[in-house]
């Protein structure tokens, strides 16, 4: 008999805790100027690198294609 409670306490306890807790508020989408990308100077060399590697010296010469819609896949269906 005092499992039931148990149980019956606890699932109590749960719709409390979910009915009470705060609704999160949706994040801001992000846009170009949230980021800060170190930008190529003119006359500035200019690296080419195929594969992975450490460099010290980066720069961002291009960047963009900034999303600001859902991914919506149709993938796990069959």
């Amino acid at each position: 008999m005092q499992f039931l409670f148990a149980i019956a306490l606890m699932l109590a306890s749960s719709v409390l805790q979910a009915m009470t807790q705060p609704k999160p508020t949706k994040p801001e989408r992000a846009s170009i100027g949230d980021f800060d990308f170190p930008q190529a100077k003119e006359g500035t060399s200019q690296i080419v690198i195929f594969g992975d590697c450490w460099i010290t010296a980066w720069t961002v010469l291009w960047y963009g294609n900034l999303r600001t819609r859902a991914i919506k896949s149709k993938g796990g269906k069959k």
